[in-house]
């Protein structure tokens, strides 16, 4: 095959590209492309209710009730929660009876009064607590030690993972020779009851949206 053959076999090449990139333009200027903010009444191919969907524009309201500590905690798996208390081991100690370390033994701690083990030096920050660990307490502080108690010289910054936090808290509930009562389960349609709330409140704003727009349409008519 002499040159000549491979200058056909390129100006064919180069001619199907041309005409490819000539067909697409063809096809821009005869169907104009618009960006979802530039649709209009005047540029959209086919009939809109753009009040209809300005109406459903709504955000979605993801309802999420208190925790259910009665329910959650007694199906918690304390092996697990023991196996997360060893993170814990560096500062504190579990067992009945012993030592304070950077942080004070937590042997019996669920349902004592905050900052109130005798011998232990708590930081202001605890100190200036009311009240006792209870289990919405507890979950707070090991979720966020300083959110809870700004100040705190517990350098933790917090155990996120909620099954985690509850399996722990389980745990720590089951060091004692007289554990503190789970409280009642929370019953079982309260939770239905603020979806029925907000799906309401979200068809009152949906009504009203859809309105407003009926109006501006008439208005500009």
């Amino acid at each position: 095959m002499g040159e000549l053959f491979w200058n056909k076999v390129a100006g064919v090449v180069l001619a199907t590209v041309l005409a490819v990139l000539a067909i697409m333009e063809l096809g821009h200027m005869l169907v104009p492309s618009h960006a979802a903010h530039e649709l209009t009444a005047e540029n959209t191919a086919y009939p809109v209710d753009w009040a209809a969907i300005g109406a459903g524009a709504t955000t979605e309201v993801i309802v999420e009730g208190p925790t259910d500590y009665g329910l959650v905690l007694a199906a918690a798996d304390i092996g697990a929660g023991e196996r997360a208390a060893r993170r814990c081991a560096a500062c504190h100690s579990f067992d009945q009876g012993g030592a304070d370390g950077v942080g004070p033994n937590l042997w019996g701690v669920v349902g004592t009064d905050i900052a109130s083990r005798d011998g232990f030096s708590y930081s202001a920050a605890l100190q200036s607590l009311d009240g006792a660990w209870t289990y919405e307490a507890l979950d707070a502080f090991i979720e966020n030690p300083s959110g809870y108690a700004s100040g705190t010289a517990m350098s933790y910054r917090g155990l996120g993972n909620d099954d985690t936090r509850l399996e722990l808290i389980a745990y720590m509930r089951s060091l004692s020779d007289n554990p503190m009562p789970l409280p009642a389960p929370l019953p079982v349609d309260a939770p239905a009851e603020a979806v029925e709330d907000a799906m309401g409140s979200m068809d009152e704003a949906a009504d009203d949206m859809a309105e407003q727009a009926q109006q501006d349409t008439e208005g500009g008519e």
